[in-house]
């Protein structure tokens, strides 16, 4: 019998690094390390940081719905809710095939810190579903919108845990929620959702919100750095909603947009891209793979070019240990969230690049969304004006108060924004005490 000592094992080296991005790549241990950070520095009290990692409620449903060729299908869906010591939970429902309950928890948790840095009367949650809506129809799409909020509306409610759009959900997807949860509560409740459509109680600028509040961020972050905000080079990964609105705004504040890219890949123009032109492409062939008025780049590339302000508006974990060194933008302002990893960061501190983290730069969409929840329940709404404006004195505020913690702890500008929300919930839970 051989020894264990003499036994040959093939070489680990690979597998084991594999392990170590993919834990890196972990969307809620990725949230628990700043978490950690922020705590440790806070010197929080050891009770208060359990309740604080812990989220309050987990809701995993089977979404059964008949597809359009009468076979039954059944989904899986999950809703989270981190943290309601400040109010009603608040968060986006995404319908893709990559959801899970680890990335779930962690845009809950994500919900709970950004809502907390821009002072906001919300705390943290998030849903979604595991499908393909590439692969459904109109119809069964809407079928799995209506019976996965069935299944959940028990935690649903103005008053207790309030949904919007995310990836692959829009207007008429939260439409069908405020309809499904009005026919149960048998009287129309505008305020259960946000992101509506405008005549069924929307806000207006909620759709250009996110995008609107990357700009005033960058803008500020500019000014400080006394960087002209006049042709800046910006390089925006992501061209949805967040990264279409972010890249035309932008353009149309003087800055230059040199990249864009989607799915279907990038194009570059170092001299700047028709931005409104581009939009045009896109609303013509769906994706910009064969516009012919720049070069082709890739996602991976466009994120290394040489610019001074860089967008990540697509998804989570897209700066990492193996792309961060290459990173040439001079600030980072992150349109999605989770976009760069903990371990990217220490590289991206290390070179000097100065992140506007997720929980402040795209804060933007959640606070219009409190304006249409106040809105709905006052039942009387606000030019598009008055939105914008009230949008900017949070974004400038908290940017502000972000810089300040950072500043006063020496720390980067996204442990000063955790730190800044976790004193600011933990604050809520001391008073308030503990029931038991």
């Amino acid at each position: 019998m051989a020894t264990s000592k003499s036994r040959k094992s093939p070489p680990l080296m690979k597998p084991d690094r594999d392990r170590r991005f993919a834990a890196e790549e972990n969307p809620f241990e990725a949230m628990m390390s700043r978490f950690d950070d922020a705590a440790a520095r806070l010197k929080l009290e050891p009770g208060l940081y359990r309740v604080l990692r812990a989220p309050e409620k987990q809701i995993i449903v089977s979404v059964p719905i008949p597809r359009d060729n009468g076979e039954i299908e059944v989904f899986t869906g999950f809703r989270v809710l981190h943290n309601t010591s400040r109010g009603p939970a608040k968060g986006g429902i995404r319908f893709d095939l990559n959801v899970s309950l680890d990335e779930v928890k962690a845009l809950a948790a994500w919900m709970t810190w950004k809502c907390a840095v821009v002072n906001l009367p919300f705390g943290g949650s998030k849903g979604g579903v595991i499908c393909d809506p590439s692969s459904m129809s109109d119809r069964e799409i809407e079928r799995l919108t209506r019976r996965y909020t069935s299944a959940i509306i028990e935690t649903l409610g103005p008053d207790s845990d309030v949904p919007a759009p995310d990836v692959n959900t829009n207007e008429r997807v939260m439409a069908w929620i405020m309809d499904t949860y009005s026919m149960h509560k048998r009287h129309t409740v505008t305020g259960v959702v946000t992101g509506k459509p405008v005549a069924m109680g929307g806000s207006l600028g909620r759709r250009d919100a996110t995008g609107r509040g990357c700009l005033v961020v960058t803008r500020s972050a500019l000014a400080r750095h006394k960087m002209k905000l006049q042709g800046a080079s910006v390089a925006v990964q992501g061209f949805g909603n967040v990264g279409s609105t972010a890249a035309r705004l932008m353009a149309e504040a003087g800055m230059k947009v040199v990249a864009v890219s989607d799915k279907s890949g990038g194009i570059y123009n170092r001299k700047g891209l028709d931005i409104a032109d581009c939009l045009k492409w896109v609303n013509e062939h769906r994706f910009l793979h064969g516009y012919r008025k720049a070069e082709a780049v890739s996602n991976d590339e466009l994120l290394t070019l040489q610019c001074d302000v860089l967008v990540p508006a697509a998804l989570e974990n897209v700066i990492t240990s193996k792309n961060a060194n290459a990173i040439q933008a001079k600030i980072i302002c992150e349109g999605a969230n989770g976009p760069t990893t903990a371990q990217a960061d220490v590289i991206l501190d290390a070179k000097g690049v100065y992140v506007i983290p997720d929980i402040l730069a795209n804060a933007g969409g959640v606070t219009v969304s409190y304006f249409e929840w106040v809105q709905d329940r006052g039942g009387y709404f606000w030019d598009e004006e008055t939105v914008n404006d009230r949008l900017q004195k949070i974004m400038m505020r908290s940017f502000d108060e972000v810089s300040e913690m950072s500043e006063k702890h020496k720390v980067s500008m996204r442990i000063g924004a955790y730190m800044l929300a976790i004193d600011r919930v933990a604050a809520m839970h001391r008073m308030r005490g503990l029931y038991a």
